[in-house]
C-alpha cells in the first residue's frame, strides 16, 4: 500500500522526548490517514536519540530513521528526510513537542484548499523577549529572501505537497533553507494558526546568536538584497560627497578661505572608509558561498539507517547503510 502522509523530523538530543512524541503523533496520525510513515533523522546531537529511533523502527516498521555524518543543522536534516519521503503530502515538525502533532489536521485541511504549502503560525510565542525578537528579524530576512508575504507566518511546522521537491532536487549547496527551497517551485502559500506549547525537557537550539546567523546566511544565500543595499549605499555616499565638494569650493569662491578643521576631513574620510568595507564584506560573503559551492561539499551525508528501510535511498548526499559502512568517517 502507497504511502500518502510522510511526517519528517529532524532530532537533535532529543531522547527523552520522542517516545512521546512518537505515541501522540501515531494516535493522530491513524485517525487522519492510516497509511502514513514516520521519518526520523538523527543529525548527531550527541545523546541516545539513534538508539531510541533505533528501538522504534524495531516495533513499528512504519518509523524510518536516518542517521547523519555529523551534525549538519535543522534544514539540512529536514531535506534529507525529504528526499527519503514517499507519501503524496509532508509534514515536517519539531522533536521537542512544542508543535502539538494534534495540530496537524488544521494544516491537512487548509491544504486541501488548495494550497501547496501550509505553514502552522503560533497563536502566542514561547520564547524570551530576545528570542521573540530574533525571530521576528528572521522571518524578515526570509520575506526578502522568499519574495512572499507568508513568509511572516513561516515556522518548522509545516505541511507540503511533495511534488515541490523536484524543484530543488538537483540543489547541492551546504547552505539550506527549506522556505526559500519551497518558493522554487510554487506561490500557493498559506498559514494557519496552531497552539505552541512550552519546552518541557532540554533547551532550543536557536539561541540568539545562532538565529541572527542563520538570518544573515539566510540573506546572503538566497537574495541579492544585500548587494543592492550596498549599491545604494555607494550611490548615496556618492552624491553626498559631491555635495560636501561642492560645499568646499562654494565656501573658497564665497569666503575666500577653505573649510578649516581636521576633524571635518578626519569624519568625512571615516565615514566613506566605512561604506566602502561594508560593501566589500557583502561581496566577500558572496564570493566565499561560490567558493563552497564549486566545492561541491553536499548538504548532509548519512551514516546509517535503521535496518526496515533496507534499500539505498536513492537520492543525492544520502547514502545507504552499506554504502555508509565505506567511508572512513
Amino acid at each position: 500500500m502507497s504511502v500518502r502522509l510522510s511526517v519528517v523530523i529532524p532530532v537533535y538530543r532529543s531522547q527523552a522526548t520522542l517516545p512521546e512524541l512518537y505515541r501522540r503523533l501515531v494516535a493522530v496520525l491513524e485517525s487522519l490517514e492510516p497509511s502514513f510513515e514516520i521519518v526520523l533523522v538523527e543529525d548527531c546531537g550527541g545523546d541516545n536519540s539513534w538508539g531510541v529511533i533505533q528501538e522504534l523502527a524495531r516495533k513499528d516498521g512504519r518509523v524510518h530513521g536516518i542517521k547523519l555524518a555529523r551534525n549538519y543543522g535543522q534544514h539540512n536534516a529536514i531535506l534529507c528526510g525529504i528526499r527519503a519521503a514517499k507519501g503524496e503530502f509532508i509534514v515536517t515538525i519539531d522533536d521537542d513537542l512544542q508543535n502539538p502533532p494534534e495540530e496537524i489536521h488544521k494544516l491537512l485541511s487548509r491544504l486541501n484548499e488548495g494550497y501547496d504549502v501550509v505553514y502552522g503560525s503560533p497563536q502566542f510565542e514561547t520564547h524570551g523577549f530576545f528570542r521573540d525578537m530574533a525571530s521576528r528579524v528572521t522571518k524578515l530576512a526570509l520575506q526578502g529572501a522568499m519574495g512572499v508575504e507568508s513568509a511572516s507566518k513561516a515556522s518548522a511546522f509545516r505541511i507540503f505537497r511533495t511534488r515541490l521537491r523536484d524543484a530543488f532536487d538537483a540543489y547541492r549547496s551546504p547552505a539550506v533553507n527549506l522556505d526559500v527551497l519551497l518558493t522554487w517551485g510554487t506561490t500557493r502559500f498559506s498559514s494557519v494558526e496552531v497552539r505552541q506549547d512550552g519546552r518541557t525537557v532540554g533547551d532550543s537550539g536557536y539561541g540568539l546568536k545562532k538565529l541572527i546567523t542563520h538570518a544573515i546566511n539566510m540573506m546572503t544565500g538566497f537574495s541579492v538584497l544585500p548587494l543592492q543595499v550596498a549599491s545604494v549605499l555607494g550611490l548615496v555616499f556618492g552624491c553626498l560627497g559631491f555635495l560636501v565638494l561642492a560645499f568646499v569650493v562654494g565656501r573658497y569662491f564665497l569666503e575666500g578661505n577653505a573649510v578649516p578643521g581636521f576633524p571635518f576631513i578626519a569624519s568625512i574620510i571615516a565615514i566613506f572608509s566605512g561604506v566602502q568595507l561594508f560593501a566589500l564584506g557583502i561581496i566577500g560573503e558572496y564570493l566565499a558561498r561560490m567558493h563552497f559551492r564549486s566545492m561541491e561539499r553536499p548538504p548532509y551525508c548519512a551514516q546509517a539507517t535503521t535496518p526496515v528501510q533496507g534499500e539505498p535511498l536513492g537520492s543525492a548526499g544520502v547514502l545507504s547503510t552499506r554504502d555508509a559502512a565505506k567511508q572512513p568517517y
